[in-house]
């Protein structure tokens, strides 16, 4: 997936904006600004300029889901698979703190970007289930993403206010999201703590 330079822009300055301004609503003249580009390089890289939101939120979330699944190809165990998703969010968000705050923001709120959840999350979880992984009736999926989603927010926000560095953050949410599923303490604390493979980037 090859982005532009000025596509990386664009989308960097609508993460900021959004994040920063805690609303969708962004006009093409404040993207133009914060990016650094005429309007005329918005209209061309940007779809839709009357759905950016839902634009740059939907790039975001396939993005991120391509990115993951890159990162921990060849791992199959779906226990280890989600303990690494969760702990790149958590990193990512402290080495790209606006992305942090776009999450934080609106991953849960928005329809477009709580798309995040239902790529990788939710396809390990199905998986961790039907092996029998998972000490989880199929019942509670639903509540199951919204433990792995909320918590792995929580931790973004450990990290973005300070409190926790992304590490320890990021290994002790993925430690109790994994026991929340059933899986043994030290098993989980285990998983949880194995080396982290780097976030593989496109473009």
């Amino acid at each position: 997936m090859r982005v532009s330079a000025a596509q990386k822009r664009i989308r960097k300055a609508a993460l900021e904006l959004f994040a920063e301004k805690g609303t969708a609503d962004v006009t093409i003249s404040e993207l133009a600004a914060a990016a650094g580009v005429v309007r005329g390089t918005i209209y061309k890289n940007v779809r839709s300029p009357e759905l950016l939101f839902e634009t740059i939120a939907l790039q975001l979330a396939e993005e991120m889901d391509q990115q993951v699944v890159e990162s921990y190809r060849g791992i199959e165990d779906p226990a280890l698979r989600l303990a690494i998703g969760i702990r790149l969010y958590i990193r990512r968000a402290h080495e790209e703190p606006y992305w942090g705050r776009f999450l934080v923001q609106f991953a849960m709120t928005n329809k477009a970007v709580r798309e995040i959840w239902t790529g990788p999350p939710a396809q390990d979880l199905a998986r961790g289930i039907e092996s029998g992984r998972y000490d989880l009736a199929e019942g509670r999926v639903s509540a199951a993403l919204a433990v792995i989603s909320g918590s792995t927010l929580a931790g973004i926000v450990l990290v973005l206010e300070g409190l926790r560095t992304w590490r320890d953050a990021g290994t002790d949410v993925a430690a109790m999201v994994l026991r929340s599923l059933g899986i043994a303490k030290d098993e989980a604390d285990e998983l949880a703590a194995r080396p982290l493979p780097e976030l593989v980037h496109f473009g």
